[in-house]
């Protein structure tokens, strides 16, 4: 087999830095029963690198645009275009040539044929680079395909395909192109079709573009088209746009943009059952490709033609279930105030301590609640508990709710039984003791599993460290679902609840359990600010100090402190709150996301606000008094 040109039928699933992933979809296009792929070679990714690897002012030319960041579009234009220069003038090596026109004498010379890019970091799952590369359509006869595949090699280095692999942290020596070379296909219509909906993302709702003549003018944005929407077999929607123009090949090569007839103008692109045959061949190669296509086709005699399919990368990523049931999923995230994306270690972890069934995708985690949305008790419970801590979500559920046809509905006995077994029932709330030493008690033995544990592990290291804390993770769940503490916090929730509605009701306080609990004893939140705003007391009086932390740019400063008048104070007192809740940090339930102890710069600009803001209200004394104070039993409590 000759590895500068392979036919597309030769081409393997694991050539991918050969034949780049343009060239690789059609050779995994051309092997699928029943689809139609305009025939074809491509001229390996190899060809590229022998014809420049010897060439010493690209390399060096490729050196200085390695040190370029995406704003520099000066230089990047300067260098680029030398670049390009360069190879549309460098000579392609004679086995090149040799392999191109065999291919040429095997496929008809005489045909017509459309030349490609295939970069090899293209039509990636996480980077499509659309666009970026460049296309010639009608090139006819051996010395303009030849050319045309120089003209290819050089467009690796247009401007934007240049900021682009800068911006996706490709390296420009690690990407390479190969150039595919395929029978040029004369369509009565072409256009785009997506598997999954672009604007809404539904994965059910398939969308076709139509236009007439040659797909180019339309993925160019030069023509409008038409807009099909077809779910299950059906067409649901359909936009019919006015198309003025429209691109075709001419004889002697080329493409020309002629006006079209007046009476067709408005006139679908696509019969109804054109619509649906093509959604059919959309869902098989989605089926194929076991993910959402973005797939350009065309129609010529009545057939078919795909001539590229990628993944669509704009597509926000769903948990993985294994049905075709609709599904309610819930971000757990959110849910914790913190929105970002969670890291691999972050997410196994977090995954290891819970017993709720949690799926991943894009980073975060989510529970599925579809089970416990089915049935009239459960999901009576769950929008009850759901309208307590998060109104809006509460909101979300009963629009899908009110749709009626979204979710399958299952008698009360069942929406949690045989029909999921991932989803454990929803019990009725456990009662509590009024028992005011409940919550002490719970803190100390807490405290006292923290503190061996640290003498534990302290004794650990290597793969002895690992499996430790495997093992521990068992311990660590029953203290996290420890039903006392559940049946504490859930009493905490619903008497926040109940204290809300009826001062609203007596006296038209909004929020007021939520004004209460910050002075609650062990309300660690309120403590850590109350203690920050402790930290700034000690700070404000000496003005060096103030004037050094305003120009802190590392971790370094404590030790720094020293040397100003009042640093001692203020590096015990950082201190003293880095050991008390130094391990606490924004969107902690990410065990990855750094803490305060290993960043204590970030606490600096919380602090110098608090020192600018001397507005430390009589209301805001009293919160801090009332935190230290122990509470006393009240009968009517």
């Amino acid at each position: 087999m000759n590895s500068l040109v392979l036919s597309f039928q030769e081409i393997k699933d694991t050539q991918l830095s050969l034949v780049g992933g343009k060239a690789l979809n059609l050779g995994a296009l051309s092997k699928i029963q029943g689809i139609q792929v305009p025939e074809g070679f491509c001229v390996t990714a190899a060809g590229y690198q022998k014809a420049l690897e010897q060439n010493e002012t690209f390399q060096a030319l490729l050196n200085q645009l390695t040190m370029l960041k995406a704003d520099d579009r000066d230089q990047i234009g300067e260098i680029s275009e030398k670049i390009r220069q360069i190879i549309l003038e460098i000579k392609i090596p004679s086995d090149v040539v040799k392999a191109v026109i065999h291919s040429l004498s095997q496929f008809g010379e005489e045909h017509a044929y459309a030349v490609r890019s295939s970069a090899t970091a293209e039509d990636l799952p996480h980077a499509s680079f659309a666009g970026q590369h460049d296309t010639y359509l009608n090139i006819r006869g051996k010395e303009a395909i030849l050319e045309h595949i120089s003209k290819c090699w050089a467009s690796l280095f247009t401007n934007r395909a240049v900021t682009y692999r800068i911006k996706n942290g490709f390296e420009h020596s690690q990407v390479h192109v190969s150039v595919i070379v395929q029978r040029m296909v004369f369509p009565q219509a072409s256009g785009i079709l997506f598997t999954a909906d672009p604007i809404t993302s539904n994965r059910k709702l398939l969308s076709i573009d139509a236009g007439f003549g040659l797909g180019e003018a339309l993925v160019s944005g030069l023509v409008s088209a038409d807009c099909y929407k077809v779910k299950e077999g059906k067409i649901v929607d359909k936009k019919i746009a006015a198309k003025k123009v429209a691109s075709y090949g001419l004889k002697e090569g080329g493409t020309e943009t002629k006006e079209v007839h007046f009476d067709l103008q408005k006139t679908q692109a696509l019969t109804d059952f054109q619509i649906l045959q093509l959604e059919r061949v959309g869902r098989q190669l989605e089926a194929y490709f076991d993910c959402p296509q973005d797939i350009e086709w065309c129609l010529a005699d009545d057939t078919f033609y795909i001539v590229q399919s990628r993944p669509i990368t704009t597509l926000y990523p769903i948990p993985e279930a294994h049905d075709q049931e609709n599904r309610v999923y819930i971000s757990v995230g959110h849910q914790q105030m913190m929105t970002d994306a969670m890291k691999p270690l972050g997410l196994s972890f977090f995954l290891l301590t819970t017993n709720a069934p949690m799926r991943t995708a894009g980073g975060r985690l989510f529970v599925d609640v579809t089970p416990m949305l089915a049935s009239p008790d459960s999901r009576k419970m769950m929008l009850g508990a759901m309208g307590q801590h998060d109104p809006l979500m509460k909101d979300a559920l009963t629009s899908i709710i009110e749709r009626g046809d979204f979710i399958k509905p299952l008698p009360n006995d069942q929406s949690s039984g045989k029909s999921n077994k991932s989803v454990p029932p929803m019990k009725p709330k456990a009662q509590i003791e009024n028992d005011s030493t409940i919550v002490s008690d719970l803190i100390k033995k807490n405290q006292a599993s923290i503190e061996e544990l640290k003498q534990t592990i302290q004794t650990k290291s290597g793969s002895e460290l690992v499996d430790f804390i495997s093992k521990d993770i068992g311990k660590l769940k029953k203290i996290l679902f420890d039903p006392q503490s559940t049946a504490v916090f859930m009493a905490a929730m619903d008497a926040s609840s109940w204290i809300n509605e009826k001062m609203e009701t007596w006296l038209g306080e909004k929020n007021a359990a939520d004004v209460i609990s910050q002075s609650v004893p062990n309300n660690i939140t309120s403590e850590m600010g109350l203690a920050l705003l402790d930290v700034a007391d000690v700070i404000r009086p000496y003005p060096e100090v103030i004037h050094y932390l305003q120009h802190v740019k590392d971790d370094n400063f404590l030790e720094n402190l020293v040397e100003f008048e009042g640093g001692e104070k203020t590096r015990d007192a950082i201190y003293d709150y880095l050991s008390k809740y130094g391990m606490r940090c924004p969107g902690e339930i990410d065990i990855t996301k750094t803490r305060w102890s290993e960043k204590p710069a970030a606490l600096i600009p919380v602090i110098l606000g608090n020192i600018k803001t001397l507005r430390l209200t009589l209301a805001s004394k009293n919160l801090k008094k009332a935190c230290r104070k122990p509470w006393k039993k009240s009968k009517s409590y």
